[in-house]
């Protein structure tokens, strides 16, 4: 546990010390809405992430879900399938990802099956990111 919050720290202690928003991290949210809805649609999109978009240098975080069909609150969106989230260490960083051969090719090779995608970008203030908790991945 303790190697575990020592790795974060030393991940994500470097872009708290930003002094100006050019060293802001950034927040890209990408929302997948599927015309096949199969258990392996969903699945062969997240095996595209993996292949194309995980292993871009400046990513911070990279996490890819599927959307949880049992919560039918009035707040839930549930006008998507799968959700991508990516925390870049700077707004360059997610700029030169955009442009980048892996991700067009992820594009060209994976946008037939999307109905729709929605995509929400916003900058992280310096500090702002707080790891509460401490649990582990496998």
């Amino acid at each position: 546990m303790m190697r575990f919050l020592a790795i974060l720290t030393l991940i994500f202690a470097a872009p708290f010390t930003a002094a100006n928003a050019e060293d802001e991290m950034y927040s890209h949210l990408v929302f997948f809405e599927l015309t096949d809805k199969s258990d392996d649609a969903k699945q062969a999109l997240i095996d595209g992430f993996e292949t194309y978009l995980a292993p871009h240098d400046g990513i911070l975080v990279y996490t890819a879900s599927i959307r949880d069909e049992s919560k039918q609150r009035d707040v839930n969106d549930l006008t998507f399938d799968v959700a991508l989230t990516l925390v870049f260490e700077s707004v360059a960083a997610q700029d030169a990802y955009q442009v980048t051969d892996a991700h067009k090719q992820f594009i060209e090779e994976l946008s037939g099956n999307w109905a729709s995608v929605r995509v929400f970008d916003s900058t992280i203030p310096a500090g702002s990111l707080t790891i509460i908790g401490g649990a582990e991945t496998e």
